[in-house]
């Protein structure tokens, strides 16, 4: 007896099956057909290794599109002609520049477009072409390459030779026997200076702190002076101001003196010829005291250290 086979089951096993199959062969073409691309050409001058059809194209890093062929130019065999695919909306300028970056240690490469100012215009097919162009740099392998080829070629091989034979002669030259001379004693004075310093470090160090401490002392005796020298020069004031009154006095003593000299007549007239004149001396002298001590007033107020440190000495001229 044959067992019922249940074909609808198959068929949608089969069904499913195949579905997957076409979803996994899409995904692993990278193709998507629900976007719609523009179609541009490109020619590189330099090999293409890594390069395949389906590998990405980007712009700034973010895929933008896939290589649709590689060939060799049909009139020109040193350049190579990509035909890429690129979704559509892709701001593709001018200016943008397509360069060959290979990625990493697999040596894949892909296409990367950089460039593309806000300002430039859309890039359109010129007349003959059958798509519009995009320029291409060079990638960094290819300028490694050509700056590599021009060191070794035989021009480039000879200047690096002949610069590093004037290298080699400016460094003989300079390490000749008088400088060696002099470096060796340059040496040898550091090091007698680093000896010195060594064994007289404690002595330093004492000197460094003996400083600190007349710097303290210093701060103090200036601020003690801060403190002390408005009050020295309040009652130096009051003095100055109280001989002031005390001449004023006097001259108007004398003034009556006089005055009683002349009213008395002759018999005072030696008293006039004798105490007078020292009086009025003594009043000038008087005089002279006052304006002494409010001219100290005046420079202690402007230079209060004066009492302890002095007149500073004049500032010399030129050649003295």
């Amino acid at each position: 007896m044959e067992p019922k086979v249940n074909y609808v089951l198959v068929g949608s096993f089969v069904a499913a099956l195949g579905a997957a199959l076409l979803a996994g062969v899409l995904w692993l073409g990278k193709a998507d057909f629900r976007e719609a691309h523009d179609r541009y050409h490109a020619f590189m001058r330099e090999s293409v290794a890594g390069l395949s059809v389906d590998s990405t194209v980007k712009y700034r890093g973010v895929d933008v599109g896939r290589v649709k062929e590689i060939a060799l130019a049909p009139d020109n065999p040193e350049e190579v002609r990509l035909t890429l695919d690129i979704v559509r909306g892709t701001p593709i300028k001018t200016d943008t520049i397509a360069v060959l970056e290979t990625q990493g240690l697999t040596g894949l490469a892909t296409i990367n477009l950089t460039g593309g100012s806000r300002d430039a215009p859309a890039l359109v097919a010129s007349e003959g072409q059958e798509y519009p162009v995009i320029r291409t740099g060079p990638s960094l392998f290819f300028r490694l390459d050509e700056a590599i080829s021009r060191l070794l070629s035989e021009r480039g091989l000879s200047t690096l030779l002949t610069d590093l034979d004037q290298a080699a002669k400016g460094a003989t030259e300079l390490l000749n026997d008088e400088n060696r001379a002099r470096l060796s004693q340059m040496l040898k004075d550091l090091s007698e200076v680093a000896h010195t310093v060594a064994a007289r470090k404690e002595q330093l160090a004492q000197g460094l702190d003996g400083a600190v401490r007349s710097g303290e002392s210093l701060a103090r005796m200036t601020k003690s002076l801060d403190e002390q020298v408005p009050a020295l020069l309040a009652r130096i004031n009051k003095s100055a101001a109280a001989l002031q009154v005390l001449t004023e006095e006097l001259a108007r003593t004398s003034r009556a003196v006089g005055a009683t000299v002349n009213e008395t007549g002759p018999g005072l007239e030696q008293f006039s010829r004798q105490t007078l004149p020292e009086t009025n001396l003594l009043v000038v002298e008087l005089r002279r005291l006052t304006a002494t001590l409010t001219r100290l007033a005046g420079e202690l107020e402007r230079e209060p250290d004066r009492l302890l440190f002095g007149r500073k000495a004049p500032a010399r001229g030129p050649g003295e």
